[in-house]
């Protein structure tokens, strides 16, 4: 297992509303995360598509049924104007009405697909049925739903790490029960190789998000998806605090995009550009190296005693 050289990117789109609109790109796979598509995200989208050399999306990862993170008529249209080949939904039963309206779209449009489309709803039962993650490496993994909450189906949100790039994304839906958190921060994959942390729920402070849970994960960086007026102040300033006590660097849609791109020869150095609202413009930018450069850099006795030694978790 050695480094690879990879052309990676990651972008958090400002969206104008309330609700969360994430991509990223390994390379050769470009995946959408959430359903959101708007006049504010619109052309930051195909922007982004265009600098990764893609026209169709590869991957729709929807975390969750909740209208922030997936609308029917925005659905409708990324279906219609990328045609991914793969969906990712959410394994538990919509209990609203615009869930139930985005999960009728994409079973019309598997049907059409004929079965050329790959579309896979997220349950614990798939789930279990992966194969184990290697522990270093370029394989993205599915870590939740490992059960179904009926109490609380942000609870039941899709836990995702994508580490096929050259740096790596944790997208953490909704979740906001600290059992879940612990089991997370356990996993080996989560807790030595995070280098951007999508906050769970927005930045809510709702026990998921604790100093546990951040002093085991040590992600170099926090994003929180926030519209213009952010009307529900996020994230939260307890995880701001959190954050900064932690020497993790956040970052908001607030005032902009957020994109984080590999640099020199792909192989774990990578910078991030905050974005002002509406154009190229940067606001502010730093450089940064991914943390499992470190572990891929060493031998091949010592990484294997370091797999040997960790948990793994189910990859994708």
């Amino acid at each position: 297992m050695t480094v690879k050289s990879k052309k990676t990117r990651f972008r958090a789109y400002q969206l104008g509303s309330a609700g969360s609109s994430f991509s990223y790109f390994n390379g050769d796979f470009f995946t959408l995360i959430e359903a959101r598509y708007n006049e504010t995200n619109e052309d930051s989208i195909k922007q982004e598509m265009r600098l990764c050399d893609v026209t169709n999306i590869n991957n729709l990862h929807i975390t969750s049924w909740d209208r922030d993170h997936c609308s029917p008529s925005q659905l409708e249209k990324i279906l219609a104007e990328f045609n991914p080949n793969k969906i990712e939904y959410p394994g538990y039963i919509p209990h609203s009405e615009a869930g139930k309206e985005s999960l009728k779209i994409i079973k019309a449009y598997e049907l059409r697909g004929k079965g050329s489309k790959k579309i896979i709803s997220v349950t614990p039962e798939y789930i279990d049925s992966l194969d184990k993650a290697e522990n270093y490496g370029y394989k993205d993994t599915l870590h939740h739903p490992k059960f179904i909450d009926e109490e609380s189906s942000n609870n039941n949100s899709t836990v995702k790490h994508f580490r096929s790039g050259s740096f790596n994304v944790l997208s953490l839906g909704d979740v906001e029960d600290n059992n879940i958190a612990s089991g997370l921060r356990r996993q080996r994959t989560i807790n030595q190789e995070t280098d951007i942390m999508i906050l769970a729920h927005h930045g809510a402070s709702n026990g998921f998000t604790t100093s546990a849970f951040v002093k085991a994960v040590q992600p170099t960086i926090a994003i929180a998806s926030a519209d213009y007026a952010n009307q529900f102040k996020h994230p939260k300033q307890e995880i701001r605090d959190l954050l900064y006590k932690n020497d993790v660097k956040l970052f908001t849609t607030k005032s902009g995009d957020v994109v984080v791109f590999s640099t020199g020869s792909h192989t774990g150095h990578y910078k991030l550009v905050n974005l002002k609202a509406g154009s190229t413009e940067v606001s502010s930018e730093c450089d940064f190296i991914a943390r499992k450069t470190r572990f891929l850099r060493n031998n091949t006795d010592t990484i294997r005693a370091r797999i040997n030694k960790g948990n793994r978790g189910p990859r994708r």
